[in-house]
């Protein structure tokens, strides 16, 4: 029960978008403004919106946090009136809310969901890493979200409430005899919490997270929702830029685990602006890798999306086109002087 298209007209920068979306890995790529962020959190109030209690909208807004939490404030900015159509998929069972700038509520009469009683027929359970890491700053959050009007998106609570979810009875199955070890070796230990306040256990002792790089808190948190079984076969993970503040060295043991993730059955979503990331996902997947290159791009002042195969196929390629241009003035100035 993978999502397989998003559809979105007029809705935050997209004026008309489909895209067809991969199974397995969702790579997007593109400029800062493109909407490769929004795009994952429309996807995700999706998947939420699949529980028996949560109202697509709703989630829309908590997840968006448009101003005064209006949903017409999603709604493409232009010259008078009009209507976002916001359509997610998954096969035959289609998703649709459409509003218009007018809308004030995300319950209001104006604001019209379809499909959402098919929809919830199957539980798609979604995870949305943000960009920004909350495990070092976790202790009271959640009860101070809960109870206060604070500025803060949905998805660093919802992140929390996962991660805080304790280990499924019984021994590890074999998806995470395989990949936590794997994790552990980098961490150099373990993850357990104590008074809402996560902890490494390793050789020098419990270290709390406020001590550690924050790349290594990231590498934590993934070990968090593997071992307790969010992240398992049916999922989505949604990653935003998971290179950000973690050693290139990295790179690729996470790569690895995003790839035996999507074997195991967990579609996943990643947008980032790193070419080491590009390429080590594009070398270490096999031919049964199901990935997805989705570049988003301006075209005629309009945001549009070209898929590929491999990375290769990617055009347009900013990432690439930035470091060949770094690759050719390296060459200029290693040759200044030795020609004449």
């Amino acid at each position: 029960m993978t999502l397989t298209q998003v559809n979105l007209k007029r809705f935050t920068a997209f004026s008309d978008l489909s895209i067809d979306l991969s199974p397995g890995i969702n790579v997007l790529v593109g400029a800062n403004g493109t909407g490769k962020t929004h795009l994952m959190k429309v996807c995700y109030a999706a998947c939420e919106a699949s529980r028996p209690d949560v109202h697509f909208m709703e989630k829309l807004v908590r997840v968006f946090l448009p101003p005064g939490r209006r949903p017409g404030r999603l709604v493409k900015q232009q010259v008078g009136r009009s209507k976002a159509v916001v359509e997610v998929r998954r096969d035959d069972r289609k998703l649709t809310a459409s509003f218009s700038t007018q809308v004030k509520s995300a319950h209001s009469e104006a604001v019209r969901v379809e499909g959402l009683r098919n929809w919830k027929k199957d539980r798609v359970p979604g995870v949305y890493i943000p960009v920004k890491e909350m495990l070092a700053h976790a202790p009271g959050f959640l009860s101070l979200y809960a109870t206060r009007e604070i500025h803060f998106e949905e998805i660093y609570s919802d992140i929390l409430n996962l991660a805080y979810r304790p280990a499924p009875r019984g021994p590890r199955d074999e998806q995470r005899n395989r990949l936590l070890p794997q994790l552990e070796r980098e961490l150099g230990g373990s993850v357990f919490v104590q008074n809402e306040e996560f902890f490494l256990h390793n050789k020098q002792g419990n270290l709390e997270f406020s001590l550690l790089a924050e790349g290594i808190r990231k590498l934590a948190l993934l070990w968090l929702l593997i071992q307790n079984g969010a992240l398992t076969g049916g999922s989505v993970l949604f990653w935003d830029e998971p290179e950000t503040n973690l050693n290139p060295k990295l790179f690729g043991v996470v790569m690895d685990i995003l790839l035996e993730l999507q074997r195991a059955g967990v579609q996943v979503f990643i947008a980032t602006h790193d070419y080491v990331i590009l390429e080590e996902i594009d070398l270490r997947r096999t031919d049964e890798d199901s990935v997805a290159f989705h570049t988003l791009h301006l075209e005629g002042g309009e945001i549009s999306c070209s898929t590929a195969g491999d990375y290769l196929g990617i055009r347009p390629n900013a990432i690439a086109e930035a470091f060949d241009d770094l690759y050719d003035r390296e060459i200029k100035r290693s040759l200044r002087g030795l020609v004449k």
